[in-house]
């Protein structure tokens, strides 16, 4: 594990590059969210010495093959009393050459921050991390300084809830979301390591945050359980790299067998390249 920051310029960007190549080489845009849930999780894993560790390398085993990257859910781990199961869980992604997005959702004063990114980066390994950029440029210093890591920042959710606060109106006339986006593209980028999450539940938002970033990469999860419309999605993002997450329609698919994972993510992954333009 690399405990020091890179300041080499060939690293700048790196998360996204290494991320298009694999997409490009597997030919997909499909991410697996890890997110475990002891409620959810097949009984002959409530057996095991370590039921969410067993059950997350089953799932890697099952879909890397198909897969651009993984994102394990911070929350699930910890809630959970997994957090040693994460890092390993991530390690093991690591032996599969997939990178990994920790889905942390972090934003904090710029002091704690810098903990908050050494904790994603270093401590979990984490290829990338995303990041809440509610409390502005300085708070995610710490992160966009990490020229050779990815900084996921949180822009239009999938939730419904989202437009509570998404989506007010500034004074300049742009959405928040808006301003987000136009931040993150022309403020926030100077190491090219920033993408954006923005919910496939919310195709016209996401056709205007394409319009304000250019090529950036977009985290679009929101597919499966939410619902989101695959078409639509992709048609509103075209134009840019592109992430498409599914958690729990992959991982608690009907049977519950890790046939019917590798099944669904193949499902998944095959509707994504028949709708990608």
């Amino acid at each position: 594990m690399n405990m020091q920051p890179s300041d080499s310029n060939e690293m700048t960007g790196k998360f996204f590059v290494d991320l298009a190549n694999r997409q490009a080489a597997l030919d997909t845009l499909l991410c697996v969210g890890l997110d475990p849930d002891l409620s959810k999780l097949p009984e002959p894993y409530l057996t095991c010495a370590d039921p969410i560790l067993s059950f997350c390398k089953d799932v890697i085993d099952a879909t890397y093959d198909l897969v651009g990257c993984f994102k394990p859910q911070f929350a699930h781990f910890a809630a959970a009393e997994a957090l040693p199961a994460l890092r390993e869980v991530i390690a093991y992604c690591h032996d599969k050459n997939v990178p990994v997005i920790l889905d942390a959702k972090r934003g904090d004063v710029g002091s704690t921050s810098s903990f908050y990114a050494r904790e994603a980066y270093d401590i979990y390994d984490a290829d990338a991390v995303t990041v809440n950029p509610y409390l502005g440029g300085d708070s995610l210093e710490p992160f966009l300084e990490r020229k050779d890591k990815g900084v996921i920042l949180l822009c239009r959710t999938s939730n419904p809830g989202g437009a509570d606060l998404q989506n007010l109106k500034l004074a300049s006339g742009v959405e928040v979301y808006e301003q987000i986006a136009s931040l993150a593209a022309k403020q926030w980028n100077d190491n090219e390591n920033v993408g954006l999450v923005v919910g496939a539940t919310r195709p016209e938002e996401l056709k205007r945050v394409r319009a304000i970033v250019g090529d950036m990469t977009l985290l679009l999860p929101g597919i499966g359980a939410q619902r989101g419309d695959i078409a639509a999605s992709l048609a509103a993002g075209a134009g840019g790299g592109l992430i498409v997450s599914s958690s729990r329609a992959v991982l608690y698919p009907e049977g519950g067998e890790m046939l019917a994972v590798r099944s669904e993510a193949e499902k998944t992954r095959r509707s994504l390249n028949q709708h990608r333009q």
